[in-house]
């Protein structure tokens, strides 16, 4: 018998299981990182100070089993280029680990006429001052070319002291091992005041200006069928030494504006934009539902074409719905939206699901796990979520192994806006093995708002989420509202018996 089985040949393929960095947190990060299971990049996002040459980790795991060459829970590595990382389990899986670091660098001198430019590829700085000014006599406001506490300047740079700028003035800027020389360029300019640039949105126009830094910038609009012009109040504008920008709200959509920055008496150069139309949010009101196959309650109508969606197709294979239509609205008709987080499953096996109700598709089932696609199209700027919500919070009896410290506290609801970049549906999979969730701080997000609550609610309650805007100039192409029982539903962590109602939304333009 020992000599067959040395003959049995074992046909058996290995499990195809993709390995994964599940969690990554490095020293003196600035934000959390940002973990891509599709492409398997995990960026990391570090200090200013930060040495890239000598990067270590506090946190680092991987898909359970796996091994990871290097294991970047010990030692330093260098992050100035991409880091590859193989996890091998049965198959190697090639990982990209890389760092991204945001260095606040400014220039600024006395009198300076609008934004200061830094270069810091071509490592030049770039500054307009009046012409009436003496070249080699101008005073250093401030400055700071290199990562903070730990920069040296040659010669050095002093604030109130003066400078010659007459020729191009050039600076050492040492820091860790590195050695930058910065040149800086001022030339005069004959404008005192400019309008550079104005953003139209649906009910607001953000403008831009510069002005000698000695002047108190503003501006002024009025429609382009109207003679007469209207300042805009100071409390909406925000100045900077030579530049400064604002917001004029209370406008009227798809209207044609006229706008100029103004300093004292100076005025500048006028821009003409048109104001966005504005959009409401289909089927907001939460009133449309239809049951498909006796147990799928769908937040739309029979035949009619879906824009939001639950996770009940995945909840109804080991039971009922999660996410259902109710009377219990906050105007005492129609329907909203009802959801519960409770355990699904039959003779205690099955996992947790969390109520959500979100923008965009429940694609299939992956085991017990869900693949949905995130977002609707759609290209305008609101400023506000608005809404009303009711919850009633229990004590978190279910975990995942990442949430443990969590069981027994009180569950919380969670109701986020997000406005993006993404050229198709954002993919998300709650399976450990390739997970992808939404991450507020990726890059493809250009405004963000949530609300967050843990109690219980004896009524419903309004609701405002401002959209807080990291780029007021890219238009979004996709729309993401979630709406869930239990925040950490994603990882199949939260309290059976949590309940969160949710009725008549809609989207504001103003401010």
């Amino acid at each position: 018998m020992i000599i067959l089985s040395g003959c049995i040949k074992n046909d058996l393929p290995y499990p195809r299981i993709q390995q994964n960095i599940t969690s990554i947190v490095a020293h003196d990060q600035s934000q959390n990182a940002l973990i891509d299971s599709t492409s398997m990049v995990a960026t990391v996002y570090l200090e200013e100070w930060v040495d890239l040459k000598k990067v270590s980790f506090e946190k680092f795991t991987i898909t359970e089993g796996g091994r990871a060459d290097p294991d970047l829970s010990q030692g330093y590595y260098d992050l100035t280029k991409p880091l590859s990382v193989d996890i091998t389990l049965y198959q190697t899986y090639q990982w990209i680990v890389k760092a991204e670091q945001k260095i606040t660098r400014y220039f600024f001198i006395s009198g300076q006429v609008g934004e200061t430019i830094i270069d810091p590829i071509g490592q030049r700085v770039i500054i307009n001052v009046p012409e009436s000014l003496d070249l080699s006599q101008l005073t250093l406001d401030s400055a700071k070319l290199g990562p903070e506490s730990i920069t040296t300047y040659t010669p050095a740079l002093v604030a109130g002291e003066k400078y010659d700028f007459s020729r191009p003035f050039t600076v050492q800027v040492k820091f860790n091992d590195e050695v930058e020389e910065w040149t800086i360029y001022v030339q005069p300019v004959e404008s005192l005041v400019s309008t550079e640039n104005a953003e139209a949105w649906s009910r607001v126009i953000w403008v831009y200006g510069s002005c000698s830094s000695e002047l108190t910038g503003g501006f002024q609009y009025r429609k382009a069928s109207e003679t007469e012009w209207n300042d805009l109040d100071q409390k909406y504008i925000t100045q900077s030494s030579g530049a400064f920008s604002g917001y004029i709200p209370h406008l009227e959509p798809m209207t044609e504006y006229v706008v100029r920055a103004v300093a004292d008496d100076n005025f500048g150069n006028e821009i003409n934009v048109t104001t966005d139309y504005t959009e409401d949010l289909p089927d907001a009101s939460f009133d449309q539902w239809w049951l498909k196959d006796n147990k799928i309650w769908c937040p739309w109508d029979e035949g009619g074409t879906p824009y939001w969606d639950t996770g009940n197709t995945g909840a109804a294979t080991l039971g009922q719905s999660n996410v259902v239509p109710t009377d219990h609205t906050v105007t005492g008709t129609g329907q909203a939206a009802e959801l519960n987080t409770k355990f699904v499953g039959i003779f205690g096996i099955g996992k947790l699901g969390a109520g959500s109700i979100y923008t965009g598709s429940f694609k299939k089932v992956d085991g017990t796990n869900g693949i949905l696609d995130f977002g609707r199209p759609f290209n305008l700027r609101p400023t506000k979520l608005k809404g009303y919500y009711q919850y009633r919070t229990a004590d978190i009896d279910y975990t995942n192994s990442e949430w443990q410290d969590l069981k027994g506290r009180p569950d919380s609801c969670h109701i986020y806006i997000a406005l993006t970049d993404w050229t198709a549906p954002y993919e998300i999979r709650t399976n450990p093995n390739n997970r992808q969730l939404f991450n507020k701080d990726a890059n493809y997000v250009i405004a963000y708002g949530e609300l967050i609550y843990s109690g219980t609610m004896d009524n419903y309650e309004s609701f405002e989420i401002e959209l807080k805007y990291r780029d007021y100039f890219t238009k979004p192409s996709y729309i993401q509202i979630t709406c869930a029982a239990s925040k950490y539903g994603d990882y199949f962590t939260g309290a059976n018996g949590a309940v969160l109602y949710v009725d008549e939304f809609s989207l504001d333009y103003d401010y």
